[in-house]
């Protein structure tokens, strides 16, 4: 048994979740569902990033408080959750007070190091984006990441010495080549890494709602460098849970954030004293249908709302078949619902219910010979589940289930009798069993329905992926997908 820990980033809870939240999260869940059916022990982790300004500027603007609004938009983020049946194994809140407590011992930590020091910040500022922005970076004097506008601030600020750390960074780079992935995100991280460090101001005075700097409570900690140290706090410093599984094997996180990710925080963890983790992986980004996701164009997509016009497994199977993890793709309907039309209907359903049907007119032995699992390489899927590549294991398994059907108008179990139909029934079924299994992490409640109908009672693990020379006698259940106009 192996230990993995993946993380997703912990959202900023402005507004309720959408597809880019979604993707992570369905993403970071199939892996952990892969590596738990694997026979791992797994730590899945969420969360959500709850302080800073613009939290302050939207409870003002709903005439509540901080506390009050983050709480109704974290329900929304749990019920979206449970509705793409996300496995997360814990849900991290940065208002919670075991994240305040790793956070002030962490901070203390970087302190003991001589990496933090008193001065005065004077820059642009995004409050959108809780972002200081350098004058090289405005985009025609404004914000490079959103395009909106940026204000000057002045003030009294705590920083971390980040220009000490290039060399270590460069270092960390050369020795583990897989730490930033995919790879081609890794020249744009390389390339402003060379250009140089500064020191990165940590505190604020201005802002309120944040957790109190430990060094000196008149200033809040800058709310992405607390938020980064969430990964840490769910695990709690000194605990037999942080032994087991830290440091994480994979953060999972948008291109968007892969500065801090990759630069930011490993520096805070070498200056803290911890393990770096294995890799950053920094997936694209979703366009609806063509166009850039924009909350002003209303073109966002809802994952609950896909979910209960399609079914959570049809969106999560579409998300992760749609575009290899670390592209950029594009999501519509029209797209989805041909993939659930021709692969989920025709093919994988069409699969499960013929041979069903046929296999429920049959009174003889489902026994026989297995031949049809010479088309199946499990070792392959695995290999590029555990290499973040769950398009091509997408790929491989879809592979198999059109082999499978080409099984079945091959051997025509329809004109057979006898020990011959037997033997093509034990195949087909065994290779529904496996496909079950298979689409597991994908797919969760297509493969319980699938399991059932099979007769199957066993948990889903790859070590049951081996093709048996008896299958139990199966019952037809409903149609696993309907099709679409």
């Amino acid at each position: 048994m192996q230990k993995f820990y993946i993380t997703t980033p912990i959202y900023y809870v402005n507004d309720k979740p959408h597809i880019g939240h979604a993707y992570t999260t369905v993403a970071a869940d199939v892996l952990a569902r892969w590596h738990r059916i694997r026979g791992d022990s797994v730590f899945f982790l969420t969360g959500t990033d709850e302080h800073g300004e613009k939290i302050s500027e939207a409870a003002r603007k709903n005439s509540t408080t901080p506390k009050e609004f983050v709480d109704g938009v974290v329900k929304k983020y749990i019920e979206t959750w449970e509705t793409l049946q996300i496995s997360n194994d814990d849900f991290i809140r940065t208002s919670q007070d075991r994240h305040e407590k790793a956070v002030a011992e962490f901070i203390k930590r970087m302190d003991k190091s001589g990496d933090i020091y008193k001065g005065e910040y004077e820059g642009w500022y995004c409050t959108p984006d809780e972002t200081f922005v350098t004058e090289t970076q405005l985009k025609d004097g404004k914000c490079p990441f959103c395009g909106r506008e940026v204000r000057r601030i002045k003030e009294e600020s705590y920083f971390f010495r980040l220009s000490g750390y290039r060399d270590k960074l460069l270092e960390l780079y050369r020795s583990n080549p897989s730490f930033l992935s995919p790879d081609f995100r890794s020249e744009e991280i390389l390339n402003r890494l060379n250009s140089g460090l500064k020191d990165l101001s940590i505190t604020r005075t201005a802002v309120s709602w944040g957790i109190p700097f430990p060094l000196d409570t008149k200033h809040t900690i800058y709310v992405w460098v607390e938020a980064l140290i969430n990964y840490i706090s769910a695990l709690g410093i000194g605990t037999e849970k942080f032994s087991e599984f830290w440091p994480a094997d994979i953060h999972l996180v948008g291109k968007e954030i892969n500065w801090f990710h990759s630069v930011i925080w490993p520096a805070m963890l070498i200056s803290a004293g911890f393990d770096i983790p294995d890799m950053v992986f920094a997936h694209g980004w979703w366009t609806i249908d063509g166009t850039k996701m924009s909350k002003s164009l209303g073109n966002t997509v809802d994952p609950v709302e896909m979910s209960r016009k399609y079914s959570s497994d049809a969106f999560r199977y579409f998300l992760l078949r749609e575009m290899p993890l670390g592209q950029d793709g594009d999501f519509s309907e029209r797209a989805m619902k041909a993939r659930i039309n021709s692969e989920l209907a025709s093919e994988m359903g069409n699969l499960l219910y013929r041979t069903i049907s046929i296999a429920e007119k049959y009174d003889g032995k489902i026994s026989g010979q297995p031949e049809l699992d010479k088309s199946l390489n499990i070792q392959e899927i695995d290999r590029k589940v555990c290499s973040l590549d769950t398009f091509g294991a997408l790929e491989e398994i879809w592979r198999f289930v059109k082999e499978a059907n080409r099984y079945v108008n091959q051997k025509e179990p329809w004109h057979l009798e006898g020990e011959a139909l037997g033997e093509v029934l034990c195949n087909l079924l065994e290779a529904c069993r496996v496909i079950s299994i298979l689409i597991y992490p994908f797919m969760p409640s297509t493969s319980m329905k699938m399991a059932e109908q099979l007769s199957c009672t066993e948990k889903p693990e790859l070590k049951n992926c081996s093709f048996r020379r008896e299958a139990p006698r199966p019952k037809k259940g409903g149609l696993l997908f309907k099709k679409y106009e």
